[in-house]
């Protein structure tokens, strides 16, 4: 049997994660004709209150009954984020000594901070919540963030993205673990969608805006505010005073995006909105958010989100006209 660690941080927890896990895996071990699963609940102490006063968890055991564990699993921490790492530290070398002696990692949504922070991570692909990508990137500039997938698997260490996208890595490890069919009964027993790899339809690009480079930032606003027009890099430059050259190395530096890709963002994510609110064609949408070519728009559409436009309006529009 495999033998999982559960974790159960100080602080505010998503005890969805948590609890879903426990009772997920726990059923498996029913369905299967031998138990694949031994599951704990790993904790600091022998009592986590939650920050919220609502509920208290009460782990199996604490980090130092654990002698050798195949699975650690951290969930959510919804603390802010140095706070909930500091408040976590005693489990960051007990984390790593395991991986050491031949423990996988995996981490749900924003625990990736906690997993991050053991340095485990450096060099590696890894997921978290979409909406947290610019701040982790910032916390962890050594970590290969791909804020578009719903999870990650290299060198025994797996993230997953934001919120319930933690069911489809929990699939995927069912999968390792006790083959394929197991993993299609748990997705049918808990309706989760097994064919799930993208959380990009999901993103809200709001920009990022936090860099402090008021050139850059002014660009920002001539994009957004102009996002229906035909614009170029020169035309920005020239707005902001900057060469092309200065403009798309700070520009990057400040956003990550280079001029263009924030171009496309914004259009995409002002077609977005379109698309979910109301009535108006794909076609329409295309014109209003400065495309002329529906294949470039579709091409560009796609690459952000996925999905097709057309898909996209089925998808969050339940009033779109066929």
């Amino acid at each position: 049997m495999k033998h999982v660690s559960i974790l159960i941080p100080d602080g505010h927890t998503s005890l969805v994660n948590i609890a879903g896990t426990h009772q997920i895996l726990n059923q498996m071990n029913g369905l299967a004709p031998m138990p694949v699963f031994d599951v704990q609940l790993v904790g600091l102490s022998k009592e986590a209150r939650q920050d919220t006063g609502l509920f208290t968890v009460y782990p199996d055991c604490t980090i130092e009954d654990v002698k050798k564990t195949d699975l650690i699993i951290i969930p959510a921490i919804h603390n802010e984020q140095k706070e909930g790492i500091e408040r976590n530290r005693r489990f960051i070398p007990w984390i790593t000594d395991h991986y050491n002696n031949g423990a996988e990692l995996a981490s749900f949504c924003i625990g990736a901070y906690l997993l991050a922070a053991t340095g485990l991570l450096k060099g590696k692909k890894c997921a978290t919540h979409w909406a947290h990508a610019n701040n982790f990137r910032q916390m962890y500039p050594d970590v290969d963030l791909v804020d578009d997938r719903i999870m990650t698997a290299e060198d025994g260490i797996y993230t997953s993205g934001g919120a319930y996208s933690y069911l489809n890595l929990l699939l995927y490890l069912i999968e390792k673990n006790a083959g394929r069919e197991a993993a299609i009964m748990a997705s049918k027993m808990f309706m989760i969608d097994i064919d799930k790899e993208s959380q990009s339809p999901f993103i809200i690009f709001e920009g990022q805006k936090d860099h402090g480079d008021k050139q850059v930032m002014e660009a920002q606003k001539i994009i957004e505010g102009s996002y229906s027009d035909k614009m170029t890099v020169d035309d920005i430059a020239d707005e902001v005073a900057l060469s092309r050259r200065s403009l798309e190395r700070r520009f990057k530096k400040a956003t990550t995006n280079t001029v263009v890709e924030y171009i496309q963002r914004v259009k995409v994510e002002a077609a977005k909105k379109q698309l979910e609110s109301g009535q108006t064609s794909v076609s329409e949408v295309m014109y209003d958010v400065g495309y002329a070519d529906a294949k470039a728009f579709r091409n560009v559409f796609r690459k952000m989100t996925g999905i097709t436009p057309f898909e996209y309006r089925k998808k969050f529009n339940s009033t779109a006209l066929v």
